[in-house]
C-alpha cells in the first residue's frame, strides 16, 4: 500500500511539474513571439523574411525560456515540456507508459493555459500559431519538423539522459539546441518541434489549419528517428570509442578499471562473473556518480 501511495504521489508530482513547467516555458515563448508579431499586417500570410531580427527574437524567446525552465524543473520531472520528447523517453525505456501519458496530458494543458493567459494579458490578437510559409509544401513541412525535432531529442539524450560531469548544465545545451532549431525552422514551419506548442494557440483561437497534423506527426517521427540512433549508439557501447572525453578523465578511468578487472579475472580465476552485462554494471557503479558519492 505504501509503495502504491508513493507511486501515485510521484505520478502526481510529475504531472504538476510538467503542467507548470510547460506553462512557464510557453508563456514567455508565446509572449515574445506575440510581441514581435503584433500588430500583424496580415495574420494569414505575414512572413518574417523581411525582418531577420524577428526571427532571432523569436528564436531567443523559445531557446532561453526552455533553458531556464528546464533547469528549474530538471530535478523534478526532467523538464520535458514536449510530448515528442516524452514519447522518445518512453521508446528508450526512460519513462513508463502511465507516467508518459500523464505528462503528455499535463503538457497539453500547460500549453493551452499559456496561450490563454498570453491572449488575455497582452493587447491585440494572439498571433503565435505555427503555419507554413508560402512555398513550403505540407510534405516539406513534415520532414522539416521531423529533422528539427530529432536534433532536439538527440541533444536531450546525450546531455541529460546520459549522466556525466556536465549533466547539471544540460539545460543550457538543450536551450541552445532549440535556439538553432528555431533560427532554421521559424520562417518555414513556425519551428514547432513540439505538438503542445502548436496545439495550445489553435485551441485558444479555435482555429486549426488543414495541415495541423504535421505538427504532431513530424515531431513524433523525429522522436522515433532520434531514439533509434540513440539506441544504436548504446548498443555499440559508444563510450568505449572516446572514453576520456570528460575533462577530468572519469570516463577513461571507468573503462580502464573495467579492463583491469577483466584481466584480473582471467589471470587469478576470480569468482567475479565475466558476463558483459555485469561488467557494464560494474563500470556504471564505478562511474561519475559513484566517484561523486551519489
Amino acid at each position: 500500500m505504501a509503495a502504491l501511495s508513493n507511486k501515485i504521489k510521484h505520478h502526481l508530482l510529475a504531472f504538476i511539474s510538467e503542467l507548470v513547467g510547460t506553462f512557464l516555458f510557453l508563456f514567455f515563448a508565446y509572449g515574445g513571439t506575440n510581441a514581435v508579431n503584433s500588430p500583424p499586417k496580415n495574420p494569414e500570410t505575414d512572413n518574417l523574411a523581411a525582418d531577420p531580427s524577428k526571427l532571432l527574437f523569436i528564436s531567443l524567446a523559445f531557446g532561453i525560456s526552455l533553458a531556464v525552465n528546464a533547469w528549474v524543473f530538471f530535478r523534478v520531472s526532467g523538464g520535458l515540456f514536449n510530448p515528442a520528447v516524452t514519447v522518445a523517453l518512453m521508446l528508450v525505456g526512460g519513462a513508463s507508459i502511465i507516467r508518459g501519458a500523464l505528462m503528455i496530458v499535463a503538457q497539453l494543458i500547460g500549453a493551452i493555459a499559456a496561450a490563454a493567459v498570453v491572449s488575455a494579458l497582452f493587447p491585440g490578437p494572439l498571433n503565435v500559431a505555427t503555419t507554413l510559409v508560402e512555398g513550403t509544401s505540407i510534405a516539406r513541412g513534415l520532414f522539416i519538423e521531423m529533422f528539427l525535432t530529432a536534433q532536439l531529442i538527440i541533444t536531450i539524450f546525450m546531455l541529460a539522459a546520459e549522466k556525466h560531469r556536465a549533466t547539471f548544465v544540460a539545460p543550457i545545451g538543450i536551450g541552445l539546441s532549440l535556439l538553432i532549431i528555431e533560427m532554421v525552422g521559424v520562417y518555414y514551419t513556425g519551428g514547432s518541434v513540439n505538438p503542445a506548442r502548436s496545439f495550445g494557440p489553435c485551441v485558444v483561437n479555435a482555429s486549426f489549419t488543414g495541415y495541423h497534423w504535421i505538427y504532431w506527426l513530424g515531431p513524433i517521427l523525429g522522436s522515433i528517428l532520434a531514439s533509434a540512433f540513440y539506441l544504436l549508439l548504446k548498443a555499440l557501447n559508444y563510450q568505449t570509442l572516446n572514453p576520456d572525453q570528460d575533462h577530468d578523465g572519469v570516463e577513461g578511468r571507468r573503462f580502464d578499471t573495467v579492463s583491469t578487472d577483466t584481466e584480473q579475472m582471467h589471470t587469478t580465476n576470480d569468482r567475479t562473473p565475466t558476463d558483459p552485462d555485469k561488467l557494464a554494471s560494474l563500470a556504471y557503479e564505478r562511474g561519475p556518480a559513484a566517484e561523486a558519492g551519489l
